[in-house]
C-alpha cells in the first residue's frame, strides 16, 4: 500500500512537471542568430554577389549588363586562363612535394639524439615564423642578379650568374624555392609528431631479422607515419594552390605571364583590369576546382586511414 501511494505521488509529480509551459523552457536561438547573421554576411552574401557578378557583364565605371554564361564561355577560349591553370598546377605540386620530401628528411634527422638537437631545431622552424612580404623582399634581393647573393655563392664553385625570377624557364622554381624554405619546417613538424607515436618494439624485431636502414623506414615507419603524410600534403596543398603574396610580391606573375597562376590572373582581371565580371567568373570556377581538389584529398585521406587500420 504504501509502494503504491509512492509511485503515485511520483506519477503526479512528473506529470505537473511535464505541465509546466514551453515558455520556460531554454531558448538558445539568441545565442545562435547572430552567429548565423555573421555568416551569411561573410560568407554567404559574397559568394551570392559574386555567381550574380558572373553572369553579368560589369567593368568599373560603365553600366552592368546581364551577360548569362558569356563570361564562363569566354573562359573556355580564354588562353591565358589556361596557362595561369597549367602555372598554379605546376606551382602547386612542386610547392607540394618537394617540402614534403624534404620536410621527412629533416624530421627523421631531428628523430634521432644528437647534441644541440633542440637548439638546432628551433633554428630550423623559424623560417615559417616569418611574414610572406618581408620573405619575399629578401628573397627578390638574394636572386638580383648583380646584386644578388646567391649568384655571389655559385661563384664560388664555378657556376655562372643565373636569372632565377627574371627568367620565364626558372622563375617557378625560384618561386617554389622560397615556397620550400619556409614551409619545410612546418612539414618537418607534423612527420616529427608522427615518428613520437610509433612504437619502438617493430624497430627491435625488425633488427632482429636482420633488416637494414631502408627496410626498416620502408616497411616499418613509412606505414605508420603515412596518415601524418597526408595531413601534410592536404595543408600544403590548401595552402600552395592559393598562394598570392609571395608571387605578387616578387614578380606579380612576370616576366610576361610566366608565374602567373589564377590567383594573379584573376587579380588582375578584376582590380587592374575592372573587368568585374570576368573575374567574377574565374572565381567561381576557381572556387568549383578548390572543391574537387579538397574532395580528392580527403578521400585519399580516408584510403590511408583505412588502409592503416586494416594494417593494425
Amino acid at each position: 500500500m504504501a509502494s503504491t501511494s509512492i509511485e503515485t505521488a511520483a506519477v503526479a509529480k512528473t506529470s505537473k512537471g511535464r505541465s509546466k509551459p514551453d515558455r520556460f523552457a531554454p531558448n538558445y536561438w539568441p545565442f545562435v542568430i547572430p552567429a548565423l547573421i555573421v555568416i551569411a554576411a561573410v560568407i554567404v552574401f559574397p559568394w551570392v554577389f559574386t555567381l550574380w557578378m558572373s553572369v553579368n557583364s560589369w567593368t568599373l565605371g560603365q553600366s552592368q549588363v546581364f551577360a548569362g554564361l558569356d563570361n564562363y564561355a569566354r573562359l573556355v577560349v580564354d588562353m591565358r586562363f589556361w596557362d595561369s591553370l597549367w602555372h598554379t598546377v605546376l606551382y602547386t605540386t612542386l610547392s607540394v612535394v618537394v617540402p614534403l620530401f624534404l620536410g621527412t628528411l629533416a624530421a627523421l634527422i631531428f628523430d634521432a639524439q644528437f647534441p644541440l638537437r633542440g637548439l638546432i631545431r628551433g633554428i630550423f622552424v623559424m623560417p615559417m615564423m616569418a611574414t610572406p612580404v618581408a620573405i619575399a623582399l629578401v628573397w627578390t634581393m638574394m636572386y638580383h642578379p648583380q646584386l644578388g647573393v646567391l649568384n655571389y655563392l655559385l661563384s664560388f664553385i664555378g657556376i655562372g650568374p643565373q636569372e632565377w625570377i627574371y627568367n620565364q624557364s626558372s622563375v617557378i622554381p625560384s618561386l617554389v624555392l622560397v615556397e620550400t624554405w619556409q614551409w619545410t619546417p612546418l612539414i618537418m613538424l607534423i612527420v616529427l609528431g608522427g615518428l613520437a607515436a610509433v612504437p619502438r618494439e617493430p624497430y627491435e624485431s625488425a633488427e632482429i631479422d636482420g633488416a637494414n636502414v631502408w627496410q626498416k623506414f620502408r616497411y616499418l615507419t613509412l606505414p605508420m607515419i603515412a596518415p601524418f603524410l597526408m595531413i601534410a600534403v592536404i595543408i600544403r596543398s590548401i595552402d600552395a594552390v592559393k598562394s598570392f603574396d609571395i608571387i605578387y610580391a616578387m614578380t606579380q606573375g612576370g616576366p610576361g605571364t610566366a608565374s602567373e597562376t589564377i590567383n594573379i590572373y584573376l587579380y588582375n582581371t578584376a582590380f587592374a583590369y575592372y573587368d568585374i565580371g570576368y573575374g567574377s567568373a574565374m572565381a567561381v570556377v576557381f572556387f568549383i576546382l578548390i572543391v574537387l581538389l579538397s574532395f580528392v584529398l580527403m578521400m585519399l585521406r580516408q584510403r590511408v586511414n583505412w588502409s592503416d587500420g586494416e594494417a593494425r
